[in-house]
């Protein structure tokens, strides 16, 4: 059974990783997602390496892990923007499809006749996503962005790390490309909410995303604390800023993570460490009392948390239904039995290595159930088909 957006076509201008990201999240729930990459040169994370996969018989190729990441499900059709060529294959694909995505610095593709107002004279039901680093409008419109630096401007760096006074403090990155990431989720959220309205309105929309903007949204909770309270929140570390006790804790023969999300929770967790005393006392019945007087709390679970190891603990609170885990390794998530279970991880064909393991899309659906059979393409694997299908020459 195909894909729920099986009917969908999206063609996909984008590079990098937030577009891509969006692109490919598409590709998994069935869209036919055509990627147009630079004529010899493809998208920058193809050289974004090492590590590169290997072929069959060991050797690099020049698929770079990065790329492999994100543009998994799509098809590969490499042109040269420059030419009238290329642009009219980016013209007669437009008329045909959906979906454009692109992250183009702001104007570049309005110059070359490739815009939203020039496209939607060829397709006026077309939905185009423009993502950039700071948006549309505005003073910074025209600036070059990455995902470092606006993990930095957008407040992000300043409530993760270890505060400044403590060993190692200072700043931090998420250690994924966090805000490409979710610009790439808001960017699928909006061009289907986009399809949706279509179905009402009959015309198309173009969406202005900027990862600034993202990155902003993103700050939640933190802040809102700060526009309650007027106090700007600081790295914590792996502190939770409202909900105690919720941290990394030395255990006997490593670390583990706990959640305690609520004082029902908390009792339980007492019980379990032998000190069911904890949730009676009035300094640390109620999370505002855990939250206010933490450093005596973390003082006595430091010592009672050191008595056992990782597996006596994990075991023991999921027993209570107390929210815990172990800290792993990339390589010891995929043995998780309940990843496994999920089957998270698979093998797809690809015509280098022959399979290629894949992270797939976590989303499961009863009535259209995903597939995943489409490796990330080679540069231009695609091209000819894809365009003698537009009845154009196979050498734009």
């Amino acid at each position: 059974m195909p894909g729920p957006l099986s009917h969908i076509r999206v063609l996909d201008l984008s590079r990098i990783m937030a577009g891509p990201w969006s692109g490919q999240i598409l590709a998994d729930l069935g869209a036919d997602v055509i990627k147009i990459e630079r004529a010899g040169e493809g998208d920058d994370t193809r050289r974004w390496g090492p590590p590169f996969l290997k072929d069959k018989d060991g050797k690099p190729t020049k698929e770079s892990g990065y790329y492999l990441s994100v543009n998994r499900g799509k098809r590969s059709v490499a042109l040269d923007l420059k030419s009238e060529e290329g642009r009219a294959a980016v013209r007669a694909l437009a008329a045909q499809s959906d979906i454009v995505l692109e992250n183009f610095k702001a104007g570049t593709l309005e110059r070359m006749g490739l815009g939203y107002e020039d496209l939607r004279q060829v397709n006026p039901r077309l939905i185009y996503c423009s993502i950039t680093g700071f948006g549309l409008t505005g003073p910074m419109k025209d600036d070059a962005a990455y995902d470092f630096m606006i993990q930095a401007m957008g407040g992000l760096m300043s409530v993760t790390g270890a505060p400044d006074d403590a060993p190692g403090g200072g700043p931090q990155k998420v250690g994924v490309p966090i805000v490409d990431i979710m610009t790439g989720m808001y960017a699928t959220i909006g061009v289907l909410a986009a399809l949706a309205n279509r179905e009402k309105t009959g015309k198309g929309d173009h969406i202005d995303l900027a990862m600034l903007d993202v990155s902003v949204a993103m700050l939640a909770n933190q802040a809102m604390n700060y526009l309650v309270s007027g106090t700007p929140p600081v790295r914590r570390g792996n502190r939770h800023p409202n909900i105690q006790p919720q941290n990394v804790y030395p255990v006997a023969d490593g670390h583990i993570v706990l959640a305690v999300g609520n004082d029902g929770q908390f009792r339980k967790f007492a019980e379990v460490i032998g000190m069911p005393e904890l949730a009676d006392n009035p300094d640390f019945a109620t999370n505002p009392g855990r939250v206010e007087n933490l450093p005596a709390l973390e003082a006595i679970l430091f010592e009672a948390l050191a008595k056992n190891g990782v597996d006596h603990w994990v075991a023991a609170f999921a027993r209570a239904g107390v929210p815990s885990g172990p800290i792993n390794t990339v390589d010891r998530v995929f043995e998780e039995p309940q990843v496994q279970h999920r089957k998270m991880l698979r093998d797809i064909p690809h015509p280098l290595s022959g399979d290629l393991k894949q992270v797939v899309s976590p989303l499961n659906f009863r009535n259209a159930p995903l597939s995943f059979d489409k490796a990330p393409p080679l540069l231009g694997e695609h091209t000819d088909d894809v365009l003698r299908a537009l009845g154009l020459e196979t050498t734009a």
